[in-house]
């Protein structure tokens, strides 16, 4: 059975539909990654998405999110409740299966 890694990036953007689906798209377009949520909220503007696959792939997929977030968020205009520290806040990885916390370092 293959290893499988959930990553759970958050982005300093919960209002803008278009600028989501950007996000979303990098994130859907990854070959060998499952997206399973994506979860905006107003008032923090900020997303959550949540997405599995095997190693190689989630981190690939982390990437590419990365990548469309910094091109699309303009953290010189963010507004929201929640502290936040760039483009793509945080990016932790949670082995979930045949995977350990040192395979997601």
């Amino acid at each position: 059975m293959s290893s499988l890694i959930e990553c759970v990036p958050n982005f300093s953007e919960g209002c803008s539909s278009a600028i989501i689906d950007v996000i979303k798209s990098s994130i859907s377009s990854t070959p060998g990654v499952s997206l399973l949520d994506v979860d905006p909220g107003t008032s923090t503007n900020r997303t959550v998405f949540t997405f599995v696959g095997e190693p190689n792939a989630v981190v690939e997929g982390a990437f590419n999110a990365a990548k469309a977030a910094k091109g699309a968020i303009d953290m010189s205009k963010h507004k929201g409740a929640h502290p936040r520290f760039g483009a793509m806040d945080v990016c932790p990885f949670i082995p979930v299966r045949n995977a350990t916390m040192d395979d997601c370092f």
